[in-house]
């Protein structure tokens, strides 16, 4: 029988002041029920040199580019590929060095197969918003008329047509393409790691959130070249393995629960985040833009008894 031992908040806080909302106030007075349990079969490890990276992938919102990023890690396509670019206050992407030898050669050059993995996918830009529970923001937003979070993602919701979509929050894994909407499958991601680039949503397929390790990427040295690519190749940075959490055992993987963000405790989380009421704070804005708020997960340990 497995008993859990310890839950370390990625989201390190001082402890809560008696009667005044602080974030570290909500998270201490959640309740189990506030928190979901992140499945492994949605979550991906991405191991580099310095440690690391935990991935959260958004089944709900693009379903055939998860599907793809599945295979490609249950087949080994990731490992010993590498970091490729990193771009100040945007991005870091990772994929194999020679996939453009695919577009110009087919499968012929250098290009690492993809295996069972579809080659050409449809791009999953937004769904519809009909079944997922949405959590407006009311302070608004500039980019679209309503946002807020679902389904565990920071989302733009358009109610005239219906459609939602991951917005391009800090953190937020997304992957790459050429020009046609259609040229992504999941060989190639990013992570954004700066200033939120809002308009590259519905621009892109997002396909996860980094749930921990964010310092292993937005540290990377930046690269020289057009956009942050590496010019050299003892720049990029190696991956040493990718893989998802399921095809690992119980025993040796990391579980993780992640705030929901359906509950009144995530509205007093929004509200502790709006007006910041820790000592330090002089004056409490009154307003938080949706990249603004982080979404809080933990760490679960389990030991027997």
């Amino acid at each position: 029988m497995l008993q859990i031992v310890l839950a370390s908040l990625c989201l390190a806080a001082p402890a809560p002041d008696a009667g005044v909302l602080t974030s570290a106030r909500v998270l201490e007075e959640s309740s189990p029920s506030d928190w979901r349990h992140v499945d492994p079969s949605n979550t991906l490890y991405l191991d580099l040199p310095g440690g690391r990276v935990v991935i959260e992938l958004a089944a709900g919102f693009a379903p055939s580019h998860v599907e793809n990023i599945r295979t490609l890690a249950r087949e080994h396509y990731f490992d010993d590929l590498a970091i490729l670019r990193s771009q100040d206050n945007y991005v870091a992407q990772w994929g194999d060095p020679n996939a453009d030898d695919r577009a110009n050669a087919g499968d012929r050059a250098h290009a690492k197969s993809l295996g069972s993995a579809r080659a050409k996918l449809p791009a999953e830009f937004s769904r519809p918003s009909q079944g997922l529970a949405f959590t407006k923001l009311s302070d608004g937003d500039v980019y679209t008329r309503e946002v807020g979070w679902a389904d565990g993602f920071p989302v733009g919701r358009d109610p005239r047509t219906g459609q939602i979509w991951i917005a391009h929050c800090y953190g937020i894994v997304g992957a790459g393409r050429n020009n046609p909407a259609d040229s992504s499958n999941g060989a190639e991601l990013y992570v954004v790691t700066g200033h939120s680039p809002r308009h590259l949503d519905r621009n892109i397929t997002t396909v996860g959130r980094v749930l921990r390790g964010m310092e292993l990427l937005s540290s990377l040295p930046r690269g020289t070249g057009a956009l942050g690519f590496y010019e050299k190749t003892q720049q990029r940075v190696p991956l040493k393995r990718v893989t998802l959490a399921s095809a690992i055992s119980a025993a040796d993987r990391t579980e993780w629960e992640a705030l929901r963000t359906d509950t009144p405790t995530f509205q007093r989380w929004v509200e502790a985040r709006r007006n910041r009421r820790e000592p330090w704070f002089v004056y409490p804005v009154g307003h938080v833009e949706l990249c603004n708020v982080p979404l809080p997960v933990r760490e679960v340990r389990f030991q027997k008894k």
